[in-house]
C-alpha cells in the first residue's frame, strides 16, 4: 500500500465538509461510473437548479439527506498516484461532538473547514481543541466560500489570523491555511484563477504532500498485549507493535508484573520473522513463562509507570451530568476495569482556553480530572505513548461510552500511600463472633420504614447473640457527613463515605445495617461494589401516599410548602431499584412480622 494518510473533515454546521470531500473525489476522477451517474441523478431531483450536490457522496443516512447536515461520521478510502487515504467527515452540530471525537481518535491530520463570512466559531474552537486532545498535530484550515465575498483576500487573511492566534497554545507540528470555495471547486483540485494572490498548494496537492511521519521507530519497544494463545507446548502473546522495533533475543519487561525475559520467537501474519517494526500485529513467544495476559505490556522501556491513579484530560459525553464520585468502567488499551473520577479539578472554557473552577461537568465540556482504577495498570501521559495514555469511561448500567480522555500524569499519592497488610484478617474476626459478616441496605423513601425495621431487626439479631452496628443516614449527617448537603454531588460523596465504612465494619466481623434513602441507582451498585461480599439490598417499597401521611419529622409538609428543595419523592426523583435482594411495604405488615420475614430470608438463625 502507498504511504496512507487517515485524516478527518470537521468545523461548524454548514461550513461545507461533505461538499468539499466530495467535490475533490469528483475533480480528482477518484469515481467510479455508477457513482458518478448516482450523483448526477440524485443532484437532479434534489431541487437545486440542476447544481451539483456533492455532499450527497458522503451524506449517506437519509436523515442526513432530509436535514441537510452530517449526523455520522462517514468513512472513504480513495488513492492517488501519490498517495492512499482514508477521511472521515464528521458532524458539525454541536449535538454529534461524540461522533466527531470518534472520527478524530483514527486521524493523523484534521482539515477544518471555517466559512469565511462567519469567521472561527466556538465550535471550529471546540473541534481544534478536541483534535489537539485526541493527538492529531496536523491541521489543514480550510476557508471555505470565498465565492461568497468575491475571493477577498483581507476577510481570508483576518480568518487566518484568528485561527492561528487561537492555535498557538497548542503543541502543533503544522498548520496550512487554504482558501477554497468547495461548492465550486476552487483551490481543491485544481489552482483557481479567483485566488490569484494565493500562491500555495491546492488542497488535495497538500495531502498528498505533508509529512506526518514520527520518530516512533526510534522509540523503545511497546506493545499492548490483546490476546494470549495457547496450544500445546506454545504461548504466545499477540497485539500491535505501537512503539519501535523488536527483535529476537530482545530483552523485555513485561507490565505490570516488572518480570523480564528474553524474546524467544516472532510471527508476522503466520510467517516467522527475526525482527517485527511499529505498525505490524505480531504474535510473540519468550523464553521463560512470564506473568503475561490481556491487558498487559511487553516493552523495553523500564520507565513506563505502573499506577493506579492519574490526572486526565476527559470529554464528556454522557446524557447526564459527571459527578465526581461516580463509579465507572474503564477501558485502557484491551484492560477493562472499575474507575472512579475521584475529583473535577477545573474545566476548560472553549473559546479562551481558561480554566474554570466547577463541581459538574455536562455533554461536550473538557475537564481536567483525578481518576483512580481498581488495580494498578502500565499507564503513561498520551504524549509519550497515546496507546497507554487514552481511554474511555463506560456508564456501568447503560454501557454507553461516557467520556474518553487522555492522561496528563500519574499521581505521586499512588506510590506514596502503600496497603498496610495485618495479620488478623477479617476471617479471624468473623470467627471470633461465630458469624458471616454482612450489610443489609435498607432503602426507600422518607418515611417508609427504613429505619424502624433497622433498629427492630438489631434488636431480633442482638437478642440471638449476633454482633451489629445500625448506620442511619440522619445520624451519620450530625458526624462524619456533616460537612455534606444535599446536591447530587455531597449525595454520591454521602453514600461513598457509608459505604467504606460499613466495608471497613464488616472487616471487624460485624453484622451492619445501613438505613440510607439512596435515591439513585447508579450510587446503591457503587456501594455495592465498594462493600463487596455480603452486600444485601432490601428495598422498603411503601408508596409516597403513605409515605406522606406519616410525616414523622414533618418534612413533607415543608417540602410541599417550598422550603426544602430537591427533596426525594417530591422535588427529587427515587429511583426503584432493579433488582433488590429483598422487597417489603411497611404499611401492609406489622413491624415484627416484617422482621420475621427479613431475618428467615437472610438465614439469622
Amino acid at each position: 500500500m502507498k504511504n496512507l494518510l487517515k485524516f478527518i473533515t470537521c468545523g461548524s454546521v454548514d461550513d461545507g465538509k461533505s461538499t468539499l470531500i466530495g467535490h475533490m473525489l469528483y475533480d480528482a476522477k477518484l469515481l467510479f461510473a455508477d457513482h458518478v451517474q448516482t450523483l448526477e441523478l440524485n443532484s437532479s431531483l434534489s431541487g437545486k437548479d440542476g447544481e451539483m450536490d456533492y455532499s450527497l457522496l458522503l451524506d449517506g443516512l437519509m436523515a442526513e439527506r432530509e436535514q441537510g447536515i452530517t449526523i455520522d461520521v462517514a468513512y472513504r478510502y480513495f488513492s492517488t498516484k501519490n498517495r492512499s487515504f482514508i477521511v472521515a467527515d464528521c458532524p458539525g452540530h454541536e449535538q454529534y461532538t461524540r461522533n466527531m471525537a470518534v472520527g478524530a481518535s483514527f486521524a493523523d491530520l484534521a482539515v477544518i473547514l471555517v466559512d469565511v463570512s462567519r469567521g472561527v466559531s466556538v465550535q471550529t474552537k471546540r473541534h481544534l481543541r478536541i483534535c489537539a486532545l485526541m493527538g492529531i498535530r496536523h491541521v489543514v484550515l480550510a476557508v471555505n466560500k470565498m465565492d461568497t465575498l468575491q475571493y477577498d483576500q483581507k476577510v481570508f487573511t483576518s480568518v487566518m489570523g484568528d485561527f492561528v492566534n487561537y492555535a498557538s497554545e497548542f503543541n502543533l507540528s503544522s498548520i496550512k491555511v487554504i482558501p477554497l470555495s468547495a461548492k465550486k471547486g476552487d483551490n481543491i483540485v485544481n489552482a483557481s484563477e479567483n485566488t490569484d494572490w494565493y500562491k500555495g498548494p491546492t488542497l488535495l496537492q497538500y495531502l498528498e504532500e505533508v509529512d506526518i511521519a514520527s520518530n516512533k521507530n526510534n522509540q523503545h519497544f511497546v506493545m499492548p498485549v490483546q490476546r494470549v494463545t495457547r496450544i500445546t507446548n506454545f504461548r504466545g502473546f499477540q497485539g500491535q507493535i505501537e512503539t519501535g522495533n523488536i527483535e529476537i533475543g530482545d530483552k523485555i519487561l513485561s507490565l505490570p508484573s516488572k518480570e523480564k525475559a528474553l524474546v524467544q520467537n516472532i510471527y508476522v501474519a503466520g510467517d516467522e520473522c527475526d525482527s517485527a517494526v511499529t505498525g505490524q500485529a505480531v504474535t510473540i513467544t519468550l523464553d521463560r513463562e512470564v506473568d503475561v495476559s490481556r491487558g498487559c505490556v511487553l516493552t523495553t522501556n523500564a520507565d513506563i509507570e505502573v499506577s493506579n491513579m492519574f490526572n486526565a484530560t476527559v470529554l464528556w459525553m454522557g446524557e447526564e451530568p459527571l459527578v465526581a464520585g461516580r463509579n465507572y468502567l474503564m477501558k485502557c488499551n484491551a484492560k477493562l476495569l472499575p474507575a472512579t473520577v475521584l475529583t473535577i479539578k477545573d474545566k476548560v472554557e472553549i473559546e479562551s482556553g481558561k480554566l474554570l473552577a466547577t463541581k459538574n461537568l455536562y455533554k461536550n465540556e473538557i475537564a481536567h480530572c483525578d481518576i483512580s482504577v481498581s488495580e494498578k495498570i502500565p499507564i503513561s501521559p498520551f504524549k509519550d505513548y497515546p496507546a497507554l495514555g487514552s481511554f474511555i469511561l463506560i456508564d456501568r448500567l447503560t454501557n454507553a461510552t461516557s467520556a474518553c480522555g487522555v492522561i496528563e500524569h500519574t499521581l505521586r499519592r499512588a506510590d506514596n500511600v502503600v496497603w498496610q497488610n495485618i495479620d488478623i484478617s477479617r476471617d479471624i474476626r468473623s470467627n471470633l463472633k461465630g458469624q458471616s459478616p454482612a450489610t443489609l441496605w435498607f432503602t426507600g423513601l422518607s418515611g417508609s420504614g427504613k429505619s424502624t425495621l433497622a433498629n427492630a431487626l438489631e434488636k431480633r439479631l442482638v437478642s440471638v447473640g449476633r454482633h451489629t452496628m445500625l448506620l442511619d443516614g440522619d445520624n451519620i449527617r450530625h458526624g462524619l457527613n456533616k460537612d455534606l448537603g444535599f446536591t447530587e454531588r455531597d449525595r454520591v460523596e454521602n453514600i461513598r463515605r457509608i459505604s467504606e465504612v460499613a466495608r471497613l465494619l464488616n472487616d471487624a466481623g460485624l453484622i451492619v445495617l445501613v438505613s440510607f434513602i439512596a435515591p439513585y441507582e447508579q450510587d446503591r451498585n457503587e456501594a455495592k461494589l465498594i462493600i463487596g461480599e455480603g452486600y444485601k439490598e432490601i428495598y422498603v417499597s411503601t408508596p409516597l401516599e403513605v409515605c406522606e401521611q406519616r410525616d414523622v419529622k414533618g418534612l413533607y409538609k415543608k417540602a410541599r410548602a417550598g422550603e426544602i428543595p430537591e427533596f426525594t419523592g417530591i422535588s427529587s426523583p427515587y429511583e426503584v431499584p432493579s433488582a433488590p435482594d429483598f422487597s417489603i411495604d411497611t404499611s401492609q405488615y406489622e413491624v415484627d412480622v416484617a422482621i420475621d420475614h427479613i431475618f428467615s430470608t437472610f438465614f439469622f438463625e
